[in-house]
Protein backbone atom coordinates (compact mmCIF):
# COMPACT_ATOMS: atom_id res chain seq x y z
CA UNK A 1 0.00 0.00 0.00
CA UNK A 2 1.22 3.48 -0.90
CA UNK A 3 0.12 6.78 0.62
CA UNK A 4 0.30 9.95 -1.46
CA UNK A 5 -1.24 13.44 -1.27
CA UNK A 6 -4.56 14.09 -2.98
CA UNK A 7 -3.86 16.35 -5.95
CA UNK A 8 -6.03 19.19 -7.23
CA UNK A 9 -7.03 17.24 -10.34
CA UNK A 10 -10.24 15.90 -11.80
CA UNK A 11 -8.82 12.38 -11.65
CA UNK A 12 -8.08 12.47 -7.92
CA UNK A 13 -11.37 14.21 -7.13
CA UNK A 14 -13.29 11.46 -8.92
CA UNK A 15 -11.21 8.79 -7.18
CA UNK A 16 -12.17 10.21 -3.78
CA UNK A 17 -15.84 10.42 -4.81
CA UNK A 18 -15.85 6.81 -6.01
CA UNK A 19 -14.23 5.70 -2.77
CA UNK A 20 -16.96 7.48 -0.79
CA UNK A 21 -19.66 5.85 -2.93
CA UNK A 22 -18.11 2.42 -2.41
CA UNK A 23 -17.62 2.92 1.35
CA UNK A 24 -20.94 4.57 2.19
CA UNK A 25 -23.12 3.29 -0.62
CA UNK A 26 -25.20 5.51 -2.88
CA UNK A 27 -28.90 6.29 -3.20
CA UNK A 28 -31.01 4.06 -5.46
CA UNK A 29 -30.53 4.88 -9.12
CA UNK A 30 -29.42 3.48 -12.46
CA UNK A 31 -26.58 0.95 -12.31
CA UNK A 32 -23.09 2.41 -12.21
CA UNK A 33 -21.13 1.74 -15.40
CA UNK A 34 -17.72 1.31 -13.80
CA UNK A 35 -16.67 -0.53 -10.70
CA UNK A 36 -15.53 1.56 -7.76
CA UNK A 37 -11.84 1.55 -6.79
CA UNK A 38 -10.64 -1.55 -5.02
CA UNK A 39 -12.98 -3.78 -6.98
CA UNK A 40 -16.10 -2.78 -5.00
CA UNK A 41 -19.03 -1.60 -7.07
CA UNK A 42 -21.03 1.26 -5.63
CA UNK A 43 -24.71 0.69 -4.91
CA UNK A 44 -25.75 3.21 -7.55
CA UNK A 45 -24.82 6.39 -9.35
CA UNK A 46 -24.92 9.60 -7.35
CA UNK A 47 -27.14 12.42 -8.61
CA UNK A 48 -25.06 14.66 -10.85
CA UNK A 49 -25.23 17.71 -8.57
CA UNK A 50 -24.09 15.71 -5.54
CA UNK A 51 -21.13 14.30 -7.48
CA UNK A 52 -20.17 17.77 -8.70
CA UNK A 53 -20.25 19.16 -5.15
CA UNK A 54 -18.16 16.28 -3.81
CA UNK A 55 -15.49 16.57 -6.50
CA UNK A 56 -15.35 20.36 -6.12
CA UNK A 57 -14.96 20.05 -2.33
CA UNK A 58 -12.10 17.57 -2.71
CA UNK A 59 -10.24 19.87 -5.09
CA UNK A 60 -10.90 22.82 -2.77
CA UNK A 61 -9.32 21.01 0.19
CA UNK A 62 -6.46 19.75 -1.98
CA UNK A 63 -5.66 23.42 -2.66
CA UNK A 64 -6.17 24.81 0.85
CA UNK A 65 -4.75 21.86 2.82
CA UNK A 66 -2.48 19.79 0.56
CA UNK A 67 -0.63 18.30 3.56
CA UNK A 68 -3.88 17.09 5.15
CA UNK A 69 -5.41 15.19 2.21
CA UNK A 70 -4.17 11.67 1.38
CA UNK A 71 -4.96 8.71 -0.87
CA UNK A 72 -4.09 5.09 -0.08
CA UNK A 73 -3.43 3.07 -3.23
CA UNK A 74 -2.63 -0.51 -4.11
CA UNK A 75 -0.35 -0.78 -7.16
CA UNK A 76 -2.52 -3.56 -8.57
CA UNK A 77 -6.11 -2.66 -7.65
CA UNK A 78 -5.95 1.13 -7.35
CA UNK A 79 -7.28 3.46 -4.63
CA UNK A 80 -8.23 1.81 -1.32
CA UNK A 81 -9.09 4.80 0.85
CA UNK A 82 -8.86 8.55 1.31
CA UNK A 83 -8.78 11.15 4.04
CA UNK A 84 -9.45 14.88 3.89
CA UNK A 85 -8.39 16.97 6.88
CA UNK A 86 -8.24 20.74 7.28
CA UNK A 87 -6.88 23.46 9.56
CA UNK A 88 -8.77 26.68 10.15
CA UNK A 89 -7.28 29.20 12.59
CA UNK A 90 -6.18 26.64 15.17
CA UNK A 91 -9.16 24.34 14.58
CA UNK A 92 -8.51 20.96 12.93
CA UNK A 93 -11.30 19.08 11.21
CA UNK A 94 -11.83 15.74 9.47
CA UNK A 95 -14.44 16.12 6.70
CA UNK A 96 -13.82 12.66 5.20
CA UNK A 97 -12.24 9.30 6.01
CA UNK A 98 -13.24 6.42 3.72
CA UNK A 99 -11.97 2.92 3.00
CA UNK A 100 -13.50 0.53 0.47
CA UNK A 101 -15.19 -2.48 2.11
CA UNK A 102 -12.63 -4.97 0.74
CA UNK A 103 -9.80 -3.11 2.50
CA UNK A 104 -11.50 -2.39 5.82
CA UNK A 105 -9.92 -3.90 8.92
CA UNK A 106 -6.50 -4.12 7.26
CA UNK A 107 -4.88 -0.97 8.62
CA UNK A 108 -5.72 1.34 5.71
CA UNK A 109 -7.99 3.60 7.75
CA UNK A 110 -5.51 3.69 10.64
CA UNK A 111 -2.68 4.79 8.35
CA UNK A 112 -4.81 7.51 6.77
CA UNK A 113 -6.06 8.77 10.13
CA UNK A 114 -2.49 8.96 11.44
CA UNK A 115 -1.49 11.22 8.54
CA UNK A 116 -4.53 13.44 9.13
CA UNK A 117 -3.93 13.68 12.89
CA UNK A 118 -0.29 14.58 12.27
CA UNK A 119 -1.48 17.48 10.12
CA UNK A 120 -3.53 18.80 13.04
CA UNK A 121 -0.88 18.28 15.72
CA UNK A 122 -0.39 22.03 16.30
CA UNK A 123 -4.13 22.74 16.62
CA UNK A 124 -5.66 23.17 20.07
CA UNK A 125 -9.17 22.18 18.95
CA UNK A 126 -10.55 19.39 16.77
CA UNK A 127 -13.93 18.39 15.35
CA UNK A 128 -15.26 15.30 13.55
CA UNK A 129 -18.83 14.35 12.59
CA UNK A 130 -18.57 10.61 13.22
CA UNK A 131 -20.84 7.86 11.97
CA UNK A 132 -22.31 5.48 14.57
CA UNK A 133 -19.98 2.69 13.35
CA UNK A 134 -18.22 1.20 16.42
CA UNK A 135 -14.82 1.20 14.69
CA UNK A 136 -15.08 4.94 13.94
CA UNK A 137 -16.08 5.79 17.51
CA UNK A 138 -13.26 3.63 18.87
CA UNK A 139 -10.64 5.24 16.62
CA UNK A 140 -11.66 8.81 17.45
CA UNK A 141 -11.88 8.13 21.17
CA UNK A 142 -8.42 6.53 21.07
CA UNK A 143 -7.15 9.69 19.36
CA UNK A 144 -8.28 11.75 22.35
CA UNK A 145 -11.68 13.00 21.19
CA UNK A 146 -14.73 13.27 23.43
CA UNK A 147 -17.77 11.56 21.88
CA UNK A 148 -21.03 13.50 22.08
CA UNK A 149 -24.05 11.45 20.91
CA UNK A 150 -26.08 13.19 18.23
CA UNK A 151 -29.66 13.20 16.97
CA UNK A 152 -31.14 13.74 13.54
CA UNK A 153 -34.44 15.19 12.35
CA UNK A 154 -36.13 13.65 9.32
CA UNK A 155 -39.46 13.80 7.56
CA UNK A 156 -41.54 16.19 5.49
CA UNK A 157 -42.16 19.73 6.70
CA UNK A 158 -45.75 20.77 7.35
CA UNK A 159 -45.64 24.55 6.71
CA UNK A 160 -49.02 25.03 8.38
CA UNK A 161 -47.49 24.00 11.70
CA UNK A 162 -44.67 26.54 11.53
CA UNK A 163 -44.95 30.15 12.58
CA UNK A 164 -43.30 32.68 10.31
CA UNK A 165 -39.71 33.63 11.22
CA UNK A 166 -39.71 36.24 13.98
CA UNK A 167 -37.40 38.60 12.09
CA UNK A 168 -35.75 39.32 8.77
CA UNK A 169 -33.77 36.63 6.94
CA UNK A 170 -31.91 37.46 3.73
CA UNK A 171 -30.07 35.59 1.02
CA UNK A 172 -26.37 35.48 1.87
CA UNK A 173 -23.75 36.72 -0.60
CA UNK A 174 -19.94 36.96 -0.57
CA UNK A 175 -20.23 40.36 1.10
CA UNK A 176 -21.44 38.55 4.26
CA UNK A 177 -18.17 36.65 4.54
CA UNK A 178 -16.83 38.76 7.43
CA UNK A 179 -20.08 38.34 9.38
CA UNK A 180 -20.03 34.56 8.90
CA UNK A 181 -16.36 34.29 9.89
CA UNK A 182 -17.07 36.36 13.00
CA UNK A 183 -19.90 34.02 14.03
CA UNK A 184 -17.63 31.00 13.40
CA UNK A 185 -14.88 32.37 15.62
CA UNK A 186 -17.29 33.04 18.46
CA UNK A 187 -18.83 29.56 18.36
CA UNK A 188 -16.02 27.18 17.39
CA UNK A 189 -12.86 29.22 17.81
CA UNK A 190 -11.99 29.39 14.13
CA UNK A 191 -13.52 30.81 10.96
CA UNK A 192 -14.43 28.65 7.99
CA UNK A 193 -12.53 31.20 5.90
CA UNK A 194 -12.13 30.01 2.28
CA UNK A 195 -14.72 27.29 2.84
CA UNK A 196 -17.44 29.93 2.73
CA UNK A 197 -16.49 30.73 -0.86
CA UNK A 198 -16.85 27.05 -1.76
CA UNK A 199 -20.17 26.66 0.07
CA UNK A 200 -21.64 29.85 -1.37
CA UNK A 201 -20.94 28.44 -4.82
CA UNK A 202 -22.86 25.21 -4.23
CA UNK A 203 -25.47 25.83 -1.52
CA UNK A 204 -28.36 28.13 -0.87
CA UNK A 205 -27.34 30.47 1.94
CA UNK A 206 -29.37 32.56 4.38
CA UNK A 207 -28.20 35.22 6.80
CA UNK A 208 -29.71 37.17 9.69
CA UNK A 209 -28.20 40.17 11.47
CA UNK A 210 -30.07 42.46 13.88
CA UNK A 211 -30.27 43.36 17.56
CA UNK A 212 -31.19 39.74 18.41
CA UNK A 213 -27.86 38.52 17.04
CA UNK A 214 -26.20 37.29 13.87
CA UNK A 215 -26.10 34.01 12.03
CA UNK A 216 -26.17 32.12 8.77
CA UNK A 217 -27.43 28.84 7.32
CA UNK A 218 -26.53 26.71 4.29
CA UNK A 219 -28.96 24.24 2.75
CA UNK A 220 -29.25 22.11 -0.35
CA UNK A 221 -32.46 20.38 -1.37
CA UNK A 222 -33.94 19.10 1.87
CA UNK A 223 -30.70 18.98 3.85
CA UNK A 224 -29.59 21.61 6.31
CA UNK A 225 -25.86 21.66 5.65
CA UNK A 226 -24.61 24.11 8.29
CA UNK A 227 -26.11 26.62 10.71
CA UNK A 228 -24.36 28.97 13.12
CA UNK A 229 -25.75 31.86 15.16
CA UNK A 230 -24.90 33.98 18.18
CA UNK A 231 -28.28 33.39 19.87
CA UNK A 232 -30.90 30.63 19.99
CA UNK A 233 -33.50 33.11 18.80
CA UNK A 234 -31.61 33.86 15.58
CA UNK A 235 -30.69 30.18 15.14
CA UNK A 236 -34.36 29.18 15.40
CA UNK A 237 -35.33 31.92 12.97
CA UNK A 238 -32.79 30.73 10.42
CA UNK A 239 -33.78 27.08 10.78
CA UNK A 240 -37.48 27.87 10.33
CA UNK A 241 -36.70 30.00 7.29
CA UNK A 242 -34.56 27.20 5.84
CA UNK A 243 -37.26 24.57 6.44
CA UNK A 244 -39.81 26.81 4.71
CA UNK A 245 -37.45 27.04 1.71
CA UNK A 246 -37.60 23.28 1.11
CA UNK A 247 -39.91 22.40 -1.81
CA UNK A 248 -43.28 21.00 -0.71
CA UNK A 249 -43.20 17.28 -0.11
CA UNK A 250 -39.40 16.91 -0.29
CA UNK A 251 -37.83 14.90 2.57
CA UNK A 252 -35.81 16.95 5.05
CA UNK A 253 -32.72 15.94 7.03
CA UNK A 254 -31.07 17.86 9.87
CA UNK A 255 -28.09 15.91 11.20
CA UNK A 256 -25.49 15.97 13.97
CA UNK A 257 -27.58 17.66 16.66
CA UNK A 258 -26.02 17.36 20.11
CA UNK A 259 -28.01 17.70 23.31
CA UNK A 260 -27.03 21.38 23.31
CA UNK A 261 -29.23 21.98 20.24
CA UNK A 262 -32.68 21.59 21.86
CA UNK A 263 -33.77 24.75 20.03
CA UNK A 264 -33.34 22.84 16.76
CA UNK A 265 -35.17 19.78 18.08
CA UNK A 266 -38.08 22.00 19.13
CA UNK A 267 -38.22 23.71 15.72
CA UNK A 268 -38.05 20.37 13.90
CA UNK A 269 -40.79 18.77 15.99
CA UNK A 270 -42.97 21.84 15.48
CA UNK A 271 -42.50 21.39 11.71
CA UNK A 272 -43.68 17.78 11.87
CA UNK A 273 -40.25 16.13 11.66
CA UNK A 274 -39.24 13.05 13.66
CA UNK A 275 -36.21 12.81 15.92
CA UNK A 276 -33.97 9.76 16.09
CA UNK A 277 -30.47 8.78 17.17
CA UNK A 278 -27.49 9.58 14.96
CA UNK A 279 -23.74 9.13 15.37
CA UNK A 280 -21.32 11.24 17.38
CA UNK A 281 -19.82 14.68 17.33
CA UNK A 282 -16.21 14.00 18.25
CA UNK A 283 -14.50 17.01 19.82
CA UNK A 284 -11.06 17.71 21.26
CA UNK A 285 -10.19 20.79 23.27
CA UNK A 286 -13.69 22.28 22.98
CA UNK A 287 -17.27 21.93 24.08
CA UNK A 288 -20.09 21.39 21.56
CA UNK A 289 -20.64 24.75 19.81
CA UNK A 290 -24.13 26.14 20.36
CA UNK A 291 -26.31 27.23 18.75
CA UNK A 292 -24.66 25.30 15.93
CA UNK A 293 -25.47 22.57 13.40
CA UNK A 294 -22.14 21.33 12.00
CA UNK A 295 -21.55 20.36 8.41
CA UNK A 296 -20.20 16.85 7.97
CA UNK A 297 -18.43 18.04 4.82
CA UNK A 298 -17.08 21.35 6.14
CA UNK A 299 -17.56 20.93 9.96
Amino acid sequence: MLLRPVRDTARDAEAVRALAAAAFGAPPGPPQDAAAPGGAAAAGEWPAERAIRHRSRTRHFARTDPEGCWLAEDPASGPLGAVLSIRREGLWGLPLLVVVPAAQGKGVGTALLERALAYGRACLRGIICSSPHPAAARSYRKAGFDLHPTMRLTGVVDPARLAAPDGPVHDATPRHRDLMDSVDRRLRGGAHGPDHEEMLHHYQALVADDLAGSGYCYLVGGRIELLAATSRRVATRLLIAALLCVPAGEPVTVRDLTADQQWAVDAGLAAGLEVSGGGYLALRGMRPPAPYIPSGGFL
